[in-house]
């Protein structure tokens, strides 16, 4: 049964991962744009942009799936299962997109947008790759699952994305992960990597005009950070100068086997593959994705940094 918020009209895009990190992003992109949106949630919210509809249900529900994209123009998928084990991960990763995916074709909905990410691609370090041109090779059971959603997405004449990292209100995985890892590995990392990154705000731009403007954009496979990559010292640098992490030490870089050294001996949350992910080289060519949708890829994630030091404040005070 759908829940109205805002007065009863035809939706015209259906949204999955509305209640999420980068979906709320997006359905706050869409009500800006005056877009009715129909989204999935188990648990509804009790507040929302005016013109969303709510369909109670999951992605293991094909009646909901139904009614979800019944008079859709446009299905936006973001749910995703980011971490947990085989089970967990195939059941919303793969079977969930198949399962949605083929309501939207039943009911004839005509733009796919799909989120996937980066991380398809395993370990780097990756130098500016264009799509594909490193065989993907994920690692985790939620990157293998959510590649093979991919094919879903695709088979269904979709548009996927594949960003690197996301920051901004509401990330509760990269700068908390920095936070951790400066304290374990306290030193200069060496390497100057170059990190694959996007605003959440940027993203949500990204997937709406796509959603809503996108005829122009051919299916298939696109990378979609920002354009331009971030140093990793620069990142760190403009978290301390918002006095979210501590500065970055003087004195020369340390190689990369003895920060893993350092890492091993300062037992934590974050892992050396997930170390490693902000160390060295992750950058993805992302300039095809803005221009073929014509959507200006904004200032960078470091100038957007300070919208969020709010947010980081009050979570890295609570890790």
């Amino acid at each position: 049964m759908a829940t109205e918020h805002g007065p009863a009209a035809q939706p015209a895009v259906a949204l999955t991962g509305a209640t999420g990190f980068i979906g709320s992003g997006v359905l706050a992109a869409l009500a800006a744009r005056g877009v009715r949106v129909r989204a999935l949630a188990r648990r509804p919210p009790q507040d929302a942009p005016v013109g969303t509809t709510w369909v109670r249900g999951g992605l293991a529900d094909p009646a909901a799936l139904t009614e979800l994209c019944t008079g859709a123009g446009a299905l936006v998928h973001l749910a995703s299962r980011v971490d947990g084990g085989t089970e967990e991960c195939e059941a919303v990763n793969d079977r969930g997109t198949a399962a949605l995916m083929a309501a939207a074709t039943r009911a004839g909905v005509r733009r796919i947008v799909h989120l996937s990410t980066a991380a398809v691609y395993g370990e780097g370090p990756h130098p500016g790759i264009e799509v594909d041109e490193v065989p993907p090779a994920p690692v985790s059971e939620a990157s293998r699952t959510r590649l093979l959603g991919e094919r879903h997405a695709l088979a269904a004449g979709g548009h996927v994305l594949r960003p690197g990292l996301v920051t901004g209100t509401g990330d509760r995985w990269v700068v908390p992960a920095l936070a951790e890892l400066v304290r374990r590995v306290p030193v200069r990392w060496a390497g100057g990597a170059r990190l694959s990154m996007v605003d959440r705000t940027d993203l949500a731009r990204l997937v709406t005009a796509l959603a809503l403007d996108g005829d122009a954009v051919p299916p298939g496979v696109h990378h979609a950070s920002h354009p331009e990559p971030v140093r990793g010292g620069d990142l760190l640098a403009a978290l301390a100068a918002l006095g979210l992490l501590p500065a970055v030490p003087d004195g020369p870089a340390v190689p990369w086997e003895e920060c893993r050294r350092l890492l091993a001996a300062a037992p934590g949350r974050v892992s050396e593959r997930q170390f490693g992910l902000v160390a060295r080289d992750h950058w993805y060519r992302s300039e095809r994705i803005w221009r073929l949708a014509a959507c200006p890829p904004g200032p960078g994630p470091l100038a957007r940094l300070p919208q969020a030091a709010a947010w980081y404040r009050d979570v890295l005070g609570r890790v």
